[in-house]
C-alpha cells in the first residue's frame, strides 16, 4: 500500500547532509512496512529487530565506534553493510539505549551509510538518552489517511478527481455522493494499514474488527513496559474513558473510580508520548505560533485512530455500511476526531505536530471552534459538522473577535460553497484543502 511517507522517505535518501532517521509513531501504524518497502530499491536491506535478535544487543556494549559496529554486525549477519549500497535497519531500538546513542556518530563518522531507527516505545528511551541535537532527523508517522486508503481501494480516479477540484464550485452530486459513501466505509474501518489490508483482501468487516481488537491488545500488553506497576491500573482506566471524552473537554473526574486528578494526569500523558492519544489544546488564537497563546491545562483528546475509537466503545461499525447518512448525523463527536486525525497524517512529518481549538466560557455566550490551524501567515477556524443544519454561530463569533482570520472552514457533508466568510469543504476533501494555498 502506497504512503505519503514513502515520498518523504525518499526525499530523505537523496537528501544533502543527510542524517540517521528516527522513525516515530504508535505501535501498528505501518513504520517496518514503510522502511522494507524503501529497502526495495537499495541494493541491499539489512533489518536488525533487538526484540527477535536480543543476541546482537552486546555488539553496542564495548564501544559506540560505527566503523567497529558495522564490522561486527557484519560478520555476526554474515552481510556486508556497504555506505552507499546498503539500508541498515534498526527496528524495536527501544531495547538498546546504546544504539540511540550511536547514532549520532553515524552520522559524524559514517555519513554515507542510510540508516534507519524505529521502535513501538521509542519516544520512551529517547527520555532516557536524548536526542543529539543537528545529529538525527525524526519524521513522525500517524495512521492511513483517507486519501491513502482511496489510493489502497483502487479509487485513484475519485483521488485525482477530489485532488484537482476547484473549491469554489460544487462537485458533481454522483461523485460527492460516492465520496461520502466511501468515506463512510474508511470510517468503519479506520487507518490501521493491517485493517485496511484485511478489508481490501477480504471485504469482510468481521476481518478489520478482529483486527482492532488485537491492536488494542497489543496496546494494553505495553502498558505494564512504560508505566510503573503500580500506575497501570491508572493507564488502563484513561485508556478506556479516552474514546467517551472525544469532542469535548477532557476532565479526569469523568474517569469511573475513585481517583484523583494527580493519579490520572501522568497516566495521561504517558498514552500521548505512546503516540495513542493526541490532547487539542485551547488556545486564544491571536496571534502565532499557535501554541504560544495556548493553555496547557485546557484540552481536549482525540484517539489515535477512528476505527479503534468505536472498538473501544463497543459500537458497531457496520452501520456505516448499511446506512451511512445516519451515522453521519449520529456519531458526530468521532466526525470530529476523524478530522483531528487528517489534520495530523496530512501534517509536515518532520515536526511533533499539535493540534488546537478555541472557546468562550463566558456565563453569557459560550462558544467553541473546534480546531485552529495555521495556513501560511494566517490562522483558520474549522467546525466540524456531522448534520445538514448548522448556524456556525461560534465561527461567526471568532472571526468576529479575531479580524487578523479572514475565513473560516466547515468541514461537513455538505458539497462546496462559499458564503460570506465562510468556506464550506467536504469532509472528504481535507487533504486537498490543506494544500490549497490561502
Amino acid at each position: 500500500m502506497k504512503r505519503i511517507i514513502d515520498l518523504h522517505l525518499l526525499g530523505w535518501v537523496n537528501s544533502y547532509r543527510r542524517k540517521p532517521l528516527l522513525l516515530r509513531g504508535a505501535r501498528q501504524v505501518g513504520k517496518t512496512f514503510a522502511v522494507r518497502k524503501l529497502g526495495e530499491s537499495f541494493k541491499d536491506y539489512i533489518e536488525i529487530n533487538f526484540e527477535q535478535q536480543a543476541h546482537l544487543k552486546t555488539i553496542f556494549d564495548h564501544d559506540l565506534i560505527p566503523t567497529r559496529i558495522i564490522r561486527d554486525l557484519s560478520a555476526a549477519l554474515n552481510k556486508k553493510i556497504l555506505p552507499g549500497e546498503t539500508l541498515l535497519f534498526f527496528d524495536e531500538i527501544q531495547e538498546v539505549p546504546k544504539a540511540i546513542t550511536s547514532l549520532r556518530y553515524f552520522y559524524e563518522e559514517m555519513p554515507n551509510l542510510h540508516v534507519i531507527a524505529a521502535g513501538s516505545l521509542l519516544d520512551f528511551a529517547l527520555d532516557q538518552v536524548g536526542v543529539p541535537v543537528g545529529r538525527l532527523s525524526s519524521f513522525f508517522l500517524y495512521p492511513m489517511s483517507w486519501i491513502e486508503f482511496l489510493k489502497a481501494i483502487n479509487e485513484e480516479i475519485l483521488l485525482e478527481t477530489i485532488l484537482n477540484h476547484h473549491h469554489n464550485e460544487p462537485m458533481n452530486a454522483a461523485v460527492h455522493d460516492k465520496a461520502l459513501r466511501l468515506l463512510a466505509e474508511y470510517l468503519a474501518i479506520g487507518g490501521m494499514p493491517e485493517a485496511i489490508r484485511a478489508w481490501v483482501e477480504t471485504k469482510d468487516p468481521n476481518a478489520f474488527l478482529e483486527i482492532h481488537q488485537n491492536i488494542i491488545t497489543f496496546y494494553k500488553q505495553d502498558f505494564q513496559k512504560y508505566s510503573e506497576k503500580r500506575g497501570v491500573k491508572y493507564v488502563e482506566s484513561v485508556f478506556a474513558n479516552v474514546p467517551n471524552q472525544i469532542g469535548s473537554r477532557y476532565k479526569f473526574n469523568l474517569v469511573p473510580g475513585e481517583y484523583r486528578k494527580r493519579e490520572l494526569y501522568p497516566a495521561l500523558n504517558l498514552l500521548e508520548k505512546a503516540g495513542i492519544i493526541h490532547k487539542v489544546y485551547h488556545s486564544s488564537g491571536h496571534g502565532l505560533p499557535l501554541g504560544a497563546q495556548a493553555d496547557m491545562d485546557k484540552f481536549k483528546v482525540v484517539f489515535l485512530d477512528v476505527g479503534l475509537t468505536q472498538a473501544l466503545l463497543g459500537l458497531n461499525s457496520v452501520e456505516w455500511f448499511l446506512n451511512p447518512n445516519q451515522s453521519f448525523i449520529n456519531k458526530g463527536a468521532l466526525i470530529e476526531s476523524f478530522v483531528g486525525q487528517e489534520l495530523l497524517a496530512y501534517s509536515n512529518p518532520i515536526l511533533e505536530n499539535r493540534l488546537y481549538y478555541w472557546q468562550r466560557e463566558a456565563r453569557s455566550s459560550q462558544a467553541e471552534v473546534d480546531y485552529l490551524i495555521q495556513k501560511q501567515s494566517s490562522i483558520i477556524p474549522i467546525e466540524v459538522k456531522s448534520d445538514q443544519g448548522s448556524t456556525l454561530r461560534s465561527m461567526h463569533l471568532f472571526l468576529e473577535t479575531h479580524p487578523q482570520s479572514t475565513y473560516g472552514i466547515r468541514y461537513s457533508t455538505h458539497n462546496y460553497s462559499i458564503h460570506e466568510k465562510i468556506k464550506s469543504i467536504p469532509l472528504y476533501a481535507i487533504g486537498s484543502d490543506l494544500n490549497e494555498k490561502v
